[in-house]
């Protein structure tokens, strides 16, 4: 072919190539919206049950074309009732309900979404995702001989002003010392004092005290670590570590940071659902904030895993069942339903302290 057929050939096909690569507006020469990026992921797995999900867009968007009609979630044909949002270039889907555990969901966003320059996207964008949790119920974690006691610690139990302690008390491999304020009146193998319906134990006692205070504080340990170990996450950074105000359905959760409860908590869920909760860092409950137990939600079968410190002020109570890996302080006034099992001290300030 002779090189003056071949230039216009050319000069013919790369528009054509052009325009196909760079997905053209119908109307004009400019390039239409496309889509970056969405999380979950398509066709990611274990995803929380209160993921909010979301979707970034290449260039900014009319906020007014962004809204329930043209980003949609579905499980099967069933349409999900949701909050959409749009900031910046990301628009978010949060759902008004907690989503079903081990189901799949399709997440779409149409082509009535448009750019702040009226264009809309080539075609709709829809993605899959899959949710973790189980739809088995939660087994609950096996404190073993540490149930025995209501207040279990390693290094100290100090007490302050006047509490009321129902249940027994344990300390190992601490002796009979670090137990303070609670005036203890001696017996073999064992104390009592005014202020604990139960007996006090701790490690330097008449057998066979030792040997089940260490057999108890390894249990507890065990405890802890399965606590810590489940994987069947259901929920996930819920309220970025805010919890008030929520109520909390049974499942597993889990924190990569501190929670805090600066108002009243509502669990709710039969007498024999399951809440495990794994923290990160520190748990700390403000003053005079109480959790609330509905349903029949019972606090034998409520575990909070602490890694750090928990904290709980002045005048609030608590339910469930406390594995710290740094300490307790309850501070003045405040109650609990529950065990507090500690792998360092607890602290009391004339608190109601009441096994489940």
């Amino acid at each position: 072919m002779k090189l003056k057929t071949i230039i216009p050939i050319v000069a013919i096909l790369l528009p054509i190539v052009f325009m196909s690569s760079c997905e053209k507006d119908d109307t004009d020469d400019g390039l239409r919206p496309t889509i970056v990026s969405s999380d979950p992921l398509s066709n990611q797995t274990d995803v929380a049950r209160n993921k909010v999900i979301s979707i970034t867009f290449s260039e900014a968007m009319d906020p007014t074309t962004i809204n329930t009609s043209s980003f949609t979630l579905k499980q099967g044909t069933t349409q999900i009732v949701g909050v959409v949002a749009y900031s910046g270039v990301t628009a978010t889907f949060t759902s008004s309900s907690t989503f079903n555990a081990k189901s799949n969901y399709t997440a779409t966003i149409t082509t009535a979404a448009k750019s702040i320059k009226g264009k809309t996207l080539g075609k709709n964008h829809a993605w899959n995702f899959t949710t973790g949790g189980s739809t088995a119920s939660i087994n609950p974690v096996n404190l073993g001989s540490a149930i025995n006691y209501v207040i279990l610690a390693k290094t100290a139990i100090n007490n302050s002003g006047t509490s009321a302690v129902t249940g027994d008390l344990g300390l190992s491999p601490a002796a009979t010392s670090y137990i303070t304020g609670l005036s203890l009146t001696d017996f073999t193998g064992y104390a009592t004092s005014a202020q604990v319906t139960g007996q006090v134990f701790a490690a330097d006692m008449a057998d066979p005290t030792p040997i089940n205070l260490t057999t108890a504080v390894n249990n507890m340990i065990t405890a802890y670590n399965d606590a810590a170990g489940r994987t069947l996450i259901d929920f996930l950074e819920l309220g970025t570590g805010n919890i008030g105000g929520k109520t909390l359905t049974p499942g597993i959760y889990k924190w990569t940071n501190t929670v805090t409860i600066p108002t009243d908590v509502t669990i709710s869920g039969s007498s024999t659902d399951v809440w495990i909760f794994q923290i990160a860092q520190n748990l700390t409950m403000s003053s005079a904030a109480k959790i609330i137990l509905s349903n029949g939600a019972q606090a034998k079968n409520i575990f909070w895993q602490v890694a750090g410190q928990a904290t709980f002020g002045t005048t609030s109570h608590f339910e469930g069942v406390i594995l710290s890996m740094t300490g307790i302080t309850f501070q003045t006034g405040a109650s609990m339903n529950g065990r507090a099992l500690a792998q360092t001290a607890v602290v009391l300030d004339g608190n109601a302290i009441t096994q489940p």
